[in-house]
């Protein structure tokens, strides 16, 4: 793999070439390292990623799954994983290579989650720890299905934490009834809201796809 210094700025430099997505051969040229070894590390790193060699380390992999991720959601969705990638998973996995992470070693990042005191000596509530899980998870799963990862170490080493029951509060019919009328003057909230209440109809979270929750007969009809 050679680097290459550029005279003027004392700096270094590789060219190389990779395959893009329409199987076209294209060159790829980055600079600015400080070090031959620098730039050649980064171009074995960037072979690694383009062949979708999993002997790499779970930073350069991460860099693949933002970089595929990002564009299929929600900018507020991807920017809370955005940060517990950054803060809560890369600074312990980061120079792991991903295909030599076990479930030993995933265990063992729960474990410091779980032992987390903020200022305060409070620790990560419940259902935080089972968001970070089940983001670390995520990535392996990503990995698993479109890079040929033999298996899932998160999904063997468990979860941690659990969801928080949250009560569920429902309008009885002579509550809706009551709140119905005062928007009867206004047509198309009137009908959007008669549509949500009869039917039962939501947004999904984390798709956004429209859902139909099938309701009992209300004893009330």
């Amino acid at each position: 793999m050679p680097a290459y210094k550029n005279k003027d700025n004392g700096t270094w430099y590789v060219m190389t070439q990779y395959t893009n997505w329409k199987g076209e051969r294209k060159p790829k040229c980055k600079r600015g390292f400080d070090t031959k070894r620098e730039a050649q590390e980064w171009e074995h790193t960037f072979r690694q990623q383009n062949s979708g060699d999993l002997d790499m380390p779970f930073s350069a992999f991460v860099e693949i799954y933002c970089r595929e991720q990002k564009p299929r959601l929600k900018e507020s969705t991807w920017q809370t994983k955005e940060n517990i990638i950054q803060q809560k998973i890369l600074p312990y996995f980061e120079n792991y290579k991903i295909n030599e992470i076990t479930t030993k070693d995933v265990r063992a990042w729960q474990n410091e989650m779980l032992a987390y005191r903020n200022e305060e000596n409070k620790p990560y509530s419940s259902s935080y720890l089972k968001t970070l899980h089940n983001q670390l998870s995520a990535i392996f799963n990503y990995a698993v299905r479109f890079y040929d990862l033999r298996s899932n170490p998160a999904a063997k080493a468990g979860n941690m934490g659990s969801e928080e029951r949250k009560e569920m509060l429902f309008w009885t019919k002579e509550e809706y009834q009551k709140f119905s009328e005062v928007m009867m003057d206004k047509p198309i909230s009137y009908y959007a809201f008669q549509m949500l209440y009869w039917t039962g109809i939501r947004e999904g979270d984390d798709d956004d796809k429209i859902r139909l929750n099938q309701r009992k007969p209300s004893k009330y009809k």
